[in-house]
């Protein structure tokens, strides 16, 4: 025992010098070292046994119960029996012993220990195990601890980690599953029994007038049944703080049961409406005004815990609602729920004079109206279908309850939700109503007023002119991980919500939205009488502070609106296009009036009395003018495909004028994103609408001339890249509805050649000073020149690789030269891999897009050089030196070799050894070991394109016709490069990287449905290769932590 003390003083001595501030971390190391020697020892559960029952250092026994959760999950598989069965029996006995003196984060891992034991020995060999838990609840003494093992069992049996076999995995669940309706029998009457003694003995005073509700209004029909809707009106008990603990207890133990049992006739009404008494703890403003009020900390403190008991109550109610597959008996069930909740939110949106809506829901715990968000999300996008059909459920009465819920959230976040739940809802009904066209009338009928509301109050939401309180909250700077600041997300989300109501009701929503836009239009237009002449240019005459401000809401209302005119844009075209034409002509012709009269007074360019906000304001609304025309380019396109032939007048007019508001701004000294609203206007015009007199409007001869004028100064990148699209379009893309002799292919061909030309003209001269050795000031200029010529010229590329046979080959035959020429420049430049990696995704369009075009011989000597260059040294180089834009170049030169072998036909194949040799021997022993993703997805897809595209490469028939033939003499042919490739899948398996694992399971799987690579009588070949995979991590988790000298799994 002196041993034992001795060893115990020395840890506890180790541990306090470990937490130390003033400990080095060199030291540190040193006693981490010491630690896991010691609990490597065989036997050292023994001293942690005696540690934990002797010592009150939290370090040493959180130490000590980390010692013993290795050896449990770690080691057990080598542990003697007899060791087994003295820590089964000694660690419960501690908990029990000790479980009211003990840190709840020690209790708690302690807990967790003894769970461990029985998720490795229950029933065999810790029969008792589940047994001691109901015992633990059953008992009032221990009942807390007994629902702390309980829950900790459901999580660490129901859902283990990957460190248990499959079939234990599935024995464990079947096992819980047996348990089920006891455990949900003893929490049901635990809640009940606490709910019923506080009724019956609390004194409660009579509900408020703000809490109470009669009986006669939407809770009636909403329950069908006037005892229930008495019942839920019962004054909410006042608990003491042991029974709300143990209460917070049994409902953290029933979601999470919840997560994982299925809905079944154990989950009892009466266990539905005890959960529901605990939820109406969330939506009790008297508790967390008491507190308040009475302003002790143990008060304060009783307001939190019974907020918190209807936060768990929802967290309950959600799980249920988010399992879609419901047993028929379990529907009323259901229904009753669906009663209970809407109750509680016609409470929570119950208004008086007392209280509006928002302050209600600004008492309220902010998690408790997540989760009621939650709940009205889950029941919109799982149930609705299920439950409308219910003729007691008033679906129009609870759309006006969340209407009210929705539009007073007191948060952003809140606000953001529910517009979820109303785009979700409809979602629903534009699918029922396709699916039941018959009906179509009498749905929306039902529905009208409520979406006419609906949309009303959602573009309200987004004008300052309503709502500039709440708007100027919004962050417009900072981007969230989708790109978009916070005001672009709330603008976005309401336009989704603008679009659908449009989609169901395209007069309505019309109606509503375009007189706003009127009115702001004409704030706007009206601005032209305040523009001065001054010595330094043009300046708009508003300077009062109050015209500025309103001026400035006026101008971002305008910005929102047009972009609510673009989103709408799709519900003019198509099928509606003649019954909807006069609304859509009068928005385009708008439209352009307005991009006109902007490019013409320069509003960009002028000076204003608050710069920093207005100016800013004058650019975005140009700019979303611009953008909102753009999304009418399908329309003009179905416009101009229309009156063509006979009547193109107004068409002609239309583009003309848009084109004269695109060009002045098509400039250097334009703001950049003005100048890209232009340029994106232009290509839409180009290739959606493009029209056959487009080339021959001077405007367009403008900005040719410009384009390829070496003296005029270069646009920025994206800019220049545009307008080189737009300019190629014309002249490429074939003219809707005229035939083959009428498209004039010779003379755009001429053209098209001039236009490439003139921009490539610098590039093509790098090919006679490529083999000379570069100053690396000049070394500069011509990565400049290959940047700026490549992106243009692989833009174009893309732009038409889906376009005729006729277009593809005159843009080959301009680009000729060029790509000749970047075939010569690329092996001078192999160890810069940022130009490199830009002549790959050239290279790499080109293959996608014009691999015709370029012919075979032309395109077997660049795959020739690709191969020649890339040696085993220079991939080496790529990959492990160079970073990621070296692994980019990688990446591409595999995805050209991709789209090679997936070729048809016999050209390509004599490259395949050589492909296939580079992946196996060259690129894959560089990476395999390599912890990093970067490669790995784009080798593993070639490999499966070698495979999936050329399997009689390797097998001249099936697999599986030989076995059943039973074949001998057919033979596998380049068999070592196959297991090659097989064994590399393999070794993928046992690798961390989750995506890799998904993707080349995805790959065996395809190959087993088209060539059966396995035999059919496996039950399911994804199956078997999970639990193989689960079973391998599992067996080399056992081998690694089995005593020296013991025989391996």
């Amino acid at each position: 025992m002196a041993s034992e003390e001795a060893s115990l003083r020395a840890l506890e001595s180790l541990m306090t010098e470990f937490f130390h501030n003033c400990t080095t971390n060199e030291r540190k190391r040193e006693i981490e070292e010491l630690l896991n020697n010691f609990a490597q020892q065989i036997g050292s559960w023994r001293f942690c046994l005696y540690f934990l029952s002797s010592t009150r250092n939290d370090y040493v026994m959180m130490y000590s119960l980390t010692v013993f959760e290795n050896l449990i999950n770690k080691m057990w598989l080598g542990v003697p029996s007899q060791d087994k069965m003295e820590i089964r029996s000694c660690l419960p006995k501690l908990l029990l012993a000790h479980h009211k003196t003990l840190p709840y984060f020690i209790r708690n891992k302690l807990c967790k220990v003894i769970v461990d034991i029985g998720r490795q020995d229950w029933p065999m060999f810790y029969h008792d195990f589940f047994t001691n838990i109901l015992q633990l609840i059953q008992s009032p003494v221990t009942t807390p601890l007994g629902l702390i093992m309980l829950k900790t069992t459901s999580e660490e049996l129901a859902c283990p980690r990957e460190d248990l076999s499959v079939a234990r995995k599935e024995e464990l669940r079947k096992l819980l599953l047996d348990q089920v309706q006891t455990v949900l029998g003893l929490l049901t009457g635990i809640l009940e029994s606490i709910w019923d003694k506080h009724s019956v003995t609390s004194a409660t005073p009579p509900p408020s007038p703000s809490s109470g509700e009669n009986g006669g209004d939407l809770l009636s029909s909403l329950l069908q049944s006037p005892s229930a809707a008495k019942l839920l009106n019962q004054p909410i008990p006042i608990l003491d703080t042991e029974s709300e603990y143990i209460c917070s207890l049994a409902l953290e133990c029933l979601a999470h049961l919840f997560s994982w049992i299925p809905l079944s006739a154990s989950i009892t009404p009466s266990l539905l409406t005890t959960i529901f008494h605990f939820a109406r703890f969330g939506c009790d403003t008297r508790a967390r005004k008491m507190s308040s009020v009475n302003g002790s900390s143990q008060n304060s403190v009783l307001g939190q815990e019974r907020g918190r008991l209807g936060i768990l109550a929802m967290s309950c109610i959600n799980e249920l609602m988010s399992k879609n597959c419901v047993p028929m008996e379990f529907e009323e069930y259901l229904l009753r729920m669906f009663q209970q909740t809407f109750y509680l939110l016609q409470k929570i949106t119950k208004e008086n004079n007392a209280h509006t809506v928002k302050s209600r829901l600004e008492e309220l715990d902010e998690s408790y109206i997540e989760k009621f968000t939650d709940f009205l999300r889950l029941f919109v996008s799982v149930h609705l279908r299920r439950i409308e059909s219910y003729s007691q459920f008033p679906v129009v009465e609870f759309l006006a309850l969340l209407f009210k819920y929705t539009f007073h959230q007191p948060t952003h976040e809140g606000y953001f939700s529910c517009l979820d739940i109303w785009t979700l809802f409809l979602d629903y009904l534009t699918s029922k109503i396709k699916s039941r066209l018959a009906d179509k009338e009498a749905v929306l009928n039902r529905y009208e007023d409520a979406l006419v509301l609906l949309l009303t109050e959602v573009l309200n939401r987004i004008q300052f002119r309503y709502n500039q309180a709440q708007l100027e909250e919004l962050d417009d700077e900072t981007l969230d991980d989708d790109q978009q600041t916070e005001w672009q997300r709330y603008l976005r989300q309401s336009l989704e919500v603008v679009a659908k109501v449009m989609e169901l009701l395209p007069t309505h929503a019309f109606s509503t939205l375009f007189p706003v836009l009127q009115d702001n239009l004409e704030v706007y237009l009206g601005l032209q009488q305040f523009v001065v002449t001054s010595g330094t240019g043009q300046r708009l005459n508003i300077t009062a502070e109050n015209d500025c401000r309103r001026l400035h809401c006026s101008l971002r209302d305008l910005s929102s609106l047009l972009q609510a005119v673009g989103r709408l844009a799709e519900y003019f075209i198509g099928d509606v296009f003649a019954a909807r034409f006069n609304d859509a002509l009068t928005v385009v012709e708008r439209l352009v009036k307005v991009t006109l009269y902007g490019s013409q007074i320069k509003l960009y360019n002028i000076e204003t009395a608050v710069p920093s906000v207005l100016k800013p304001d004058l650019i975005d609304v140009h700019a979303q003018s611009l953008a909102a025309l753009q999304a009418y380019s399908h329309w003009l396109a179905q416009f101009y495909s229309e009156v063509h032939r006979q009547n193109p007048e107004q068409i002609i007019s239309l583009v003309s004028t848009a084109l004269e508001a695109i060009i002045p701004l098509i400039s250097s000294k334009v703001q950049e994103k003005l100048l890209l609203s232009a340029c994106h206007l232009l290509v839409s015009l180009a290739t959606t609408v493009r029209p056959v007199f487009l080339i021959r409007i001077p405007a367009v001869q403008k900005v040719f001339n410009r384009i390829t004028d070496t003296s005029a100064q270069r646009l920025p990148d994206k800019a220049q890249v545009l307008v080189c699209r737009a300019l190629s379009n014309v002249l490429l893309l074939p003219w809707p509805n005229l035939p083959e002799n009428e498209q004039q292919w010779a003379v755009r061909s001429t053209n098209h050649a001039s236009l490439i030309s003139a921009l490539t003209r610098e590039y093509r001269h790098l090919k006679s000073s490529a083999i000379l050795p570069q100053r690396k000031v000049r070394l500069e200029d011509t990565k400049v020149i290959i940047h700026q010529t490549l992106s243009v010229l692989e833009d174009i590329v893309e732009s038409i690789s889906g376009e005729s046979t006729k277009s593809r080959q005159i843009c080959y035959q301009s680009l000729q030269e060029s790509v000749q020429v970047s075939l010569a420049l690329f092996p001078a430049f192999i160890h810069q891999s940022d130009v490199t990696d830009e002549m790959l995704s050239f290279f790499l369009t080109l293959f996608q897009g014009l691999r015709v075009q370029m012919g075979v011989p032309f395109t077997e000597q660049i795959i020739q050089t690709f191969l020649n260059m890339f040696t085993r040294e220079q991939l080496a180089e790529s990959i492990l030196h160079e970073g990621s834009t070296g692994c980019r170049v990688v990446e591409k030169f595999l995805k050209i070799l991709q789209v090679v072998v997936q070729e048809p036909g016999q050209v390509f194949k004599p490259f395949l050894p050589s492909i296939i040799s580079l992946c196996m021997e060259q690129v894959y022993p560089i990476i395999a070991e390599r912890s990093s993703p970067d490669v790995k997805a784009e080798l593993f897809e070639l490999l499966f394109r070698v495979l999936h595209h050329n399997w009689r490469y390797f097998f001249k028939s099936s697999v599986l016709a030989s076995v059943q033939r039973g074949i001998a003499e057919e033979q596998m042919e380049n068999e070592a490069q196959f297991s090659a490739i097989m064994q590399a899948f393999g070794q993928s398996f046992l690798q961390p990287d989750i995506h890799l694992f998904k993707q080349n399971l995805f790959y065996l799987e395809t190959l087993n449905t088209k060539q059966k690579l396995y035999h059919k009588d496996l039950p399911s070949f994804t199956q078997n290769v999970h639990r193989l995979v689960n079973d391998l991590r599992y067996y080399r988790l056992c081998n690694d932590s089995l005593p020296p000298g013991t025989v391996k799994l």
